[in-house]
């Protein structure tokens, strides 16, 4: 339920004051195999939004119902040195109200499409400011050719960032992105972490909001 108004609250304007270069609504597919998600968080007096917007595949395949192997090793449906998408259908988006510091990497205010390098298991956030496909006048699709090659084009991107490694305690069935903070939730507050978890894989680094 939270998920939904959520995704409303983003679709009406409601959530976030930088300026909004997607129009949620357009993210929208309502592919059930892979449902839109939104982790969202705020900080300071004047609540400062940071989201991000995402598609959420599982790994149980829509079609036959068998468990899909996603990463690493042989037979992996996103292969070690690959580029990863973050999630499925459109790119996925960070939007944040204020300068962010990401594991190292300064993120001014605004919106980004995010990707995620798997470099042989020493995955790395990729931040880029592309997230229009102006030839076609929408939001950037994940997956730019039949081959799985996703859309990050590296000479439009803000920079990288490594992430820490680790394994869920169980599998992950739904990828799953969270924003949480890592201080008591007061107003001066300004520290937190960004996690992914999907399948035996989990990554995350920390972000302070400046």
């Amino acid at each position: 339920m939270r998920r939904f108004v959520m995704v409303g609250l983003l679709m009406t304007g409601m959530l976030g004051s930088a300026p909004a270069q997607i129009d949620v609504s357009k993210l929208i597919t309502g592919n059930q195999a892979s449902p839109e998600a939104v982790a969202a968080i705020h900080y300071g007096p004047q609540g400062k939004m940071i989201w991000i917007f995402y598609h959420a595949p599982s790994l149980t395949d829509p079609k036959t119902k068998d468990q899909r192997h996603i990463f690493n090793g042989p037979g992996a449906l996103q292969p070690d040195e690959t580029i990863w998408r973050l999630g499925a259908d459109f790119a996925t988006v960070l939007h944040t109200d204020a300068d962010l510091d990401i594991g190292g990497l300064a993120v001014p205010k605004g919106e980004y499409a995010l990707y995620i390098d798997l470099d042989k298991g020493n995955w790395k956030l990729i931040v880029n400011k592309q997230l229009m496909d102006v030839r076609r006048s929408r939001p950037l699709w994940g997956i730019a050719n039949g081959k799985g090659d996703t859309t990050d084009d590296p000479a439009t991107e803000l920079g990288r960032t490594a992430l820490t490694m680790s394994k869920p305690p169980a599998p992950v069935e739904t990828l799953k992105i969270t924003l949480s903070r890592t201080e008591p939730a007061t107003t001066s507050a300004t520290h937190g972490k960004l996690e992914i978890a999907w399948e035996n894989v989990a990554a995350s680094v920390p972000f302070t909001v400046k």
